[in-house]
């Protein structure tokens, strides 16, 4: 375990050294987007953790697909240039929040179809329709993402979603945490419950939309509830929760990103797999503890 950990800590100095490098401004970059976008995936991803909503997390991150296609396809076949597949991500992502939102709230008894459908429709039309835009896409870094091609845009996207997430956690910070905990109580106060349930699932498509840049479309779940579910381990206050959590995605992220870097290895599975081979250790140490 110490010769484990001393290995670790020569990779991190030398993930360190190349950051420092001008001639590594994608490496820097990476290491940037780790940090920032690791506030908002501890934020909501707590929140999706405590409300257990993980499988509408997941409807919404595979429907993302599909706005990806369409925005390729009105690119190349109608010429809309100015229309960035982030730009279709966002209003596939936010339309199918809204959408599974409003079925899980009012149509319970066919919840699982109908967010099941809405998840498998999401990335066959994202498939279909980049079948029928001429050109070669790599889609192995939208599945799976690839840290390493943020670029200054994406950073200033991260950075704006950061003060949007804080600002409106800040301020509704009271009625998530009765959405979460006690959502019949808030209706009873004549509070609209629905309203800030999807608001905060339009907040979560946002963040899903960023961590599939990281993690891709495939893996965006387990790094939005494997930190949070580490740090209610710890915490004993929900913004307690929130802050082991950033930390933590944080640490993943860029471990993950020296090891990915200094082996040659897809800097999004590295990250899962970091981050999941802890937390499986911790349930283990866990269990063993109360034996």
């Amino acid at each position: 375990m110490i010769t484990g950990a001393v290995k670790m800590g020569t990779l991190m100095v030398d993930l360190f050294y190349a950051i420092l490098d001008p001639d590594n401004l994608f490496l820097k970059y990476a290491f940037i987007m780790g940090g920032l976008a690791s506030v908002s995936f501890g934020i909501i991803g707590t929140f999706v953790t405590i409300k257990r909503i993980g499988y509408l997390a997941g409807a919404i991150s595979h429907s993302v697909f599909g706005g990806i296609g369409l925005a390729l396809f009105l690119q190349v076949n109608a010429g809309l240039t100015w229309f960035d597949p982030i730009f279709g991500a966002i209003l596939a992502a936010v339309i199918a929040a809204v959408t599974v939102g409003l079925v899980s709230l009012h149509a319970k008894e066919r919840e699982d179809t109908i967010i099941g459908t809405l998840w498998a429709v999401g990335m066959a039309s994202g498939i279909l329709l980049i079948d029928m835009t001429p050109g070669y896409f790599n889609l192995t870094s939208y599945l799976f993402g690839d840290i390493l091609l943020i670029s200054g845009k994406d950073l200033i996207y991260v950075g704006c979603l950061d003060v949007l997430v804080l600002g409106v956690c800040v301020l509704f910070f009271n009625r998530f945490f009765s959405v979460c905990f006690d959502s019949e109580f808030m209706s009873l106060r004549g509070i609209n419950t629905t309203f800030f349930y999807l608001l905060l699932l339009i907040l979560t498509a946002l963040t899903v939309v960023l961590l599939v840049r990281i993690v891709g479309i495939v893996l965006v779940i387990a790094l939005l509830t494997i930190p949070p579910a580490i740090a209610s381990f710890y915490a004993k206050r929900l913004w307690q929760m929130m802050l082991y959590s950033v930390l933590l995605c944080t640490f993943f992220t860029w471990t993950g990103l020296g090891v990915s870097y200094s082996f040659s290895l897809s800097s999004g599975p590295t990250i899962i797999v970091l981050s999941g081979a802890a937390y499986l250790l911790l349930i283990i140490i866990h269990k063993l503890v109360k034996k």
